[in-house]
């Protein structure tokens, strides 16, 4: 450990640890507290791209007053609409769904 680092210690739901020590074993990490960082990093850098987020609507609402639920309806909507399939339904029965869905005008 390098004076860098800190040592830790938590507790983990048993599924988790179970899947980083699997992680180790086939070789994706090398070790558990490896995957663990890793883990720790990704939830960080989530954590300041919500913020950002946050802070990016609270600029646009002061500049611009607050989005309306209308708003955030009709961007979803032309959100879905955009969308593009990256996969086919795994059965006829979701796939004939689907195609049902589109033939209303939902997404």
């Amino acid at each position: 450990m390098t004076a860098r680092k800190g040592r830790l210690t938590v507790t983990v739901d048993r599924t988790l640890l179970d899947a980083g020590n699997q992680a180790v074993a086939d070789g994706r990490a090398d070790s558990l507290s490896a995957w663990v960082n890793v883990a720790l990093a990704e939830r960080a850098a989530k954590e300041r791209r919500l913020a950002a987020m946050r802070d990016a609507v609270a600029h646009y609402e002061a500049e611009f007053g607050a989005i309306s639920d209308r708003e955030m309806a009709v961007q979803a909507r032309e959100d879905r609409s955009a969308a593009v399939v990256v996969r086919r339904p795994a059965n006829k029965q979701a796939a004939s769904r689907v195609t049902a869905r589109k033939s209303r005008g939902a997404a």
